[in-house]
């Protein structure tokens, strides 16, 4: 059975690099004073900003029109990039079925990694992407981290990031599901976002059956 699926897009993002980084840079983040990381800036970067399905909902009628928003925040934090990201169907923006804070850090010479937060109360911060100064009271020890959701990504020939989740350790309720999976790929204007939950058996119980969602950028 294909779904049309709301699920798919977690984004939670790491990454495995191509050797840019040295080992001083990595021990420097580690000890908390964050090293200059061109890979970990162009994926932070590629990852800012406003983005929608609407070109491929317009193609296939299987897939929603999504909006999803990602916007830095904590900017002076020297414990990696940290981003507000929210989704919404387009015709009902303002409320989104999906907020969440993603932090992107090297996690050694040949992997990043974009570990997912739950925010508690999240309903307050509905709408936050336009005004992230709202998030200047929130510390993120008060976060819930989404254990086994974190993604693992590899800088490619291509100069695109890609990866998944690791395993079967990110949980999922969602319609009889035990856990979910999560495969991205990311470029400068687009982002390609394919999640899935499973059954205790294996078997799929949501999100599409065929590709993953595709966000282009907007202006």
């Amino acid at each position: 059975m294909r779904y049309r699926s709301l699920f798919l897009p977690v984004l939670a993002l790491g990454l495995m690099l191509t050797g840019c980084a040295s080992v001083d840079q990595i021990k420097a983040e580690h000890e908390g004073n964050l090293a200059v990381d061109s890979d970990l800036d162009t994926l932070n970067h590629w990852m800012s900003g406003s983005f929608t399905s609407a070109a491929q909902a317009a193609e296939d009628s299987t897939y929603y029109e999504i909006e999803l928003e990602m916007q830095p925040i904590w900017t002076d934090r020297r414990d990696g990039r940290w981003l507000y990201v929210e989704q919404a169907v387009a015709s009902h923006k303002s409320r989104p079925y999906r907020q969440r804070i993603y932090r992107l850090r090297r996690q050694d010479e040949m992997f990043l990694e974009s570990a997912v937060y739950r925010i508690a109360d999240e309903e307050r911060f509905v709408g936050a992407y336009q005004n992230v100064d709202l998030f200047n009271n929130l510390s993120p020890d008060s976060l819930l981290e989404r254990e086994g959701c974190a993604i693992i990504l590899e800088r490619m020939a291509d100069g695109t990031f890609g990866g998944s989740t690791q395993g079967i350790g990110c949980e999922s309720t969602l319609r009889g599901a035990s856990y979910a999976t999560s495969h991205v790929t990311i470029r400068q204007t687009r982002i390609m976002s394919w999640d899935r939950g499973y059954d205790a058996d294996g078997n799929q119980a949501w999100g599409a059956t065929q590709a993953g969602y595709i966000f282009e950028k907007m202006p």
